[in-house]
């Protein structure tokens, strides 16, 4: 299973981010990309020159206006209808909002005739006005301005370009910028802005009153009748449910609480009278029972009686004078007999008198009770009248309360009313021009420093996005990273570019047909000789570990080496690495599988009668095809190709064919095969089986990840199979700006401590 790429470009790296990964990846983009951002930024300090050396200067002149948002307080004790609110900073705003309208331009360009002007209906000026003018000229149906709607708006929409309206910090003052090619023109303009926002602003403040008056006029017609409507209706339900007021008061509400005393003093008088009656009755009682002895001075106290008071004082100097004569004459003497019998008369005239007392007493009680239920009657049928005059008094006090309401509100319009039209004969506004504008003496545009400011800032900014859009766009292999997360293997080993110079390494013996000596003086494959201290030779050698380690794992004799697409390097690794591992001592055979293409044997044994494909039908003898390199004891089978052969793929897959690569890992140490490119033929997939491990090649800076990774997907047994990759031809110097995480690992410094001949 291929594994997707994470990044498609070189970019690719750790999974881990970290703050020294992104710049030292910046860095590399930069250094990578440095012509194409140098051109960008070039272009853009070009088109900055252009535009300030071309562009017409504009002068900008400056106005401010004071907007008092505070009441006035002449004729606005009580505000009217349409009235402005306190100020708030959206007050503020919508007054930038109006001095920006549509309305307060038309009447700058009414008044100051700007419709004639060419500034605001003519052509652009400057160069890339002009530019955009032809262009417009060329387009089909584009003409002058004939109209005066078409003039109108193209005036208003160059008249809102040039202005600027702002606030100043928190304050309620306006700044009016105006920008124009000629500042006298600027100064005027900017000035007849204000104007025209004082004239708006009493305009609206006249029509608004006007309005507010005419409503208003129209409304207390309305309400007066309304309120008479409704007065009108309270008196008729008054009448209707006999409801009188007498001073303020309802009448029944009068007489039931006159009632209501007349009640409470009759019963404090039965009360009393109950009181009396009770005291007499007792004081008979005890008369009855006891004599007039133990009650004569009760009877005084409580019956305040001048015929009683008068017989108790008798019956008290009686008692006083027999006391007396019971002591002179003793108890049997006849006058004190008879002083006894007057005193007995005497109790029992006040035992009379005290019973026709009580008989008074009780009639007074009765009528003390009769007078009490009388009252008690009367108020009861009164509260049961003032029931039915309260629930009329409720909808009595709904429709009082909206005849007042109309009231009030007739009265409150009025006077809105006198307030409004005294104003539509005084209108008050509230900004004035606190600065006038003058005509400025340097132009405000283009400013040098702004444009080159831009043109840096700009230039950098496209640069860097050149940059980045060229990395995203790159595809092709830069790092062994990549290799690893777009095709799921290791990178073994990393190649470097090799530029021979004309001399070239040495030179050994042509070839020989006789001896079957292979021709080595291929400047490439004896540079991995003539150089064992390079980069080249290294990175072979880091082939060779891996096809020793892996063969601890596996049998790993056979090695095929292949690549997505020819002229990729596969057939120059192979033979360098096979005579690398041959100088070694190891017994090395080199085989050109390549049947459709067998470059390997073109340039060493381009004379050979007979090779692989003879070997594997069993035309010729294995040992009568070899060819031999007297440098290394390397010895190559090559690829004899005297006529094309559509079926290769059949060959490689015979028995025949795995029986001699059979015989092949008995007899050698190393077996190399180069073998045919993956995406154009496939030969390879017919290898699997008698090749141990594949290396895939990949060229540097020209391999294209979707390219490989399709043609190993085509092949999943092939994948599953490949040891590693050798990224080829690599720029050392460029690789450096790819791998920002081993950048340095490419500088020749560290080779030189070990004799490095890079």
């Amino acid at each position: 299973m291929l594994h997707t790429p994470k990044l498609p470009s070189a970019f690719v790296q750790s999974a881990a981010v970290d703050p020294s990964a992104t710049f030292l990846t910046a860095k590399a983009t930069v250094e990578r990309q440095w012509p194409t951002m140098f051109y960008v930024l070039l272009l853009a300090f070009a088109l900055a020159a252009i535009y300030f050396f071309t562009a017409q200067p504009k002068y900008t002149a400056t106005a401010e206006l004071y907007v008092d948002t505070h009441k006035t307080q002449l004729l606005q004790q009580q505000q009217t209808l349409g009235a402005d609110a306190p100020a708030d900073p959206s007050l503020i705003n919508s007054q930038v909002e109006i001095l920006q309208s549509e309305n307060i331009a038309q009447a700058v360009i009414k008044d100051l005739h700007l419709l004639d002007d060419p500034e605001f209906t003519g052509p652009s000026a400057g160069l890339i006005g002009s530019v955009v003018t032809f262009i417009a000229r060329l387009t089909p149906g584009a003409g002058p301005p004939q109209s005066q709607y078409v003039l109108t708006r193209q005036a208003l929409e160059r008249f809102a370009k040039a202005l600027t309206i702002k606030r100043l910090g928190l304050s309620y003052v306006m700044e009016i910028d105006f920008q124009s090619i000629d500042p006298q023109r600027a100064a005027k303009i900017a000035n007849a802005i204000a104007d025209a926002y004082v004239v708006d602003s009493l305009e609206a403040k006249y029509q608004s009153s006007r309005r507010a008056a005419n409503w208003l006029q129209d409304r207390l017609k309305e309400l007066r009748a309304q309120a008479s409507d409704a007065e009108r209706t309270v008196v008729e339900y008054k009448a209707k449910n006999n409801i009188v007021d007498t001073g303020g008061r309802l009448l029944n509400e009068q007489q039931l609480a006159e009632l209501n005393s007349a009640l409470t003093s009759a019963q404090a008088v039965r009360a009393e009278a109950e009181a009396r009656a009770q005291r007499v009755d007792e004081i008979v009682q005890a008369v009855d029972k006891k004599g007039l002895s133990s009650e004569t001075a009760t009877v005084t106290d409580t019956l305040h009686n001048d015929v009683i008071t008068r017989l108790r004082q008798q019956y008290l100097d009686l008692a006083a004078r027999e006391a007396d004569w019971e002591g002179r004459y003793g108890p049997t003497h006849l006058a004190v007999v008879n002083l006894r019998n007057q005193m007995l008369e005497i109790r029992r005239s006040i035992a009379d008198e005290l019973k026709r007392i009580a008989e008074t007493y009780r009639s007074d009680l009765d009528i003390a009770r009769s007078h009490e239920e009388a009252v008690k009657q009367d108020l009861a049928n009164l509260v049961a009248q003032s029931n039915q005059t309260s629930q009329a008094q409720v909808t009595l006090h709904e429709l009082d309360a909206n005849a007042q309401s109309y009231r009030a509100l007739t009265d409150n319009f009025l006077q809105l009313y006198m307030v409004s039209v005294q104003q539509q004969s005084f209108p008050v506004t509230e900004s004035r021009l606190i600065t006038e504008a003058s005509p400025p003496l340097h132009p405000s545009s283009p400013k040098l420093l702004v444009v080159m400011a831009i043109a840096v800032f700009g230039g950098c900014a496209l640069a860097f996005a050149a940059a980045t859009f060229r990395e995203l766009a790159d595809r092709v292999v830069r790092t062994g990273a990549q290799i690893e997360n777009a095709l799921g293997f290791e990178c073994v080993a990393t190649t470097p570019f090799v530029k021979l110079s004309a001399k070239g390494g040495m030179r050994s013996a042509a070839s020989d047909p006789q001896a079957r000596t292979f021709a080595s003086d291929d400047k490439m494959l004896s540079y991995v000789l003539d150089s064992p201290f390079s980069h080249f030779a290294e990175s072979l050698r880091a082939v060779k570990i891996a096809i020793d380690l892996r063969g601890l794992d596996k049998p790993n004799k056979i090695i095929g080496m292949t690549s997505a697409l020819h002229n990729e390097g596969k057939s120059t690794l192979a033979a360098a690495l096979a005579r690398l591992i041959a100088q070694g001592g190891s017994k090395v055979i080199l085989v050109d599988g390549d049947l459709r293409n067998p470059n390997l044997t073109r340039r060493l044994a381009p004379v050979a009668k007979t090779g692989l494909v003879e070997a594997i039908l069993g035309n010729a003898a294995l040992d009568d095809t070899l060819w031999r390199d007297p440098a290394t004891s390397l010895n190559f089978l090559p690829a004899v190709s005297l006529s094309r052969n559509a079926q290769t793929s059949d060959i490689l897959s015979s028995p025949q064919a795995e029986a001699l690569f059979r015989e092949l890992r008995i007899a050698y140490d190393y077996v190399i095969v180069d073998l045919s490119p993956l995406a154009p033929v496939v030969d390879v997939r017919a290898t699997s089986k008698f090749i141990d491990s594949y290396l895939f090649v990949v060229e540097w800076s020209r391999t294209k990840i979707d390219v490989a990774e399709k043609a190993l997907g085509a092949a999943r047994h092939i994948h599953d199979n490949v040891m590693g990759a050798i990224l080829n031809k690599v720029n050392m110097k460029t690789m450096r700006c790819y791998d920002g995480y081993r950048g340095a690992y490419y500088g020749n410094r560290y080779y030189k401590r070990y004799g490095y001949s890079d």
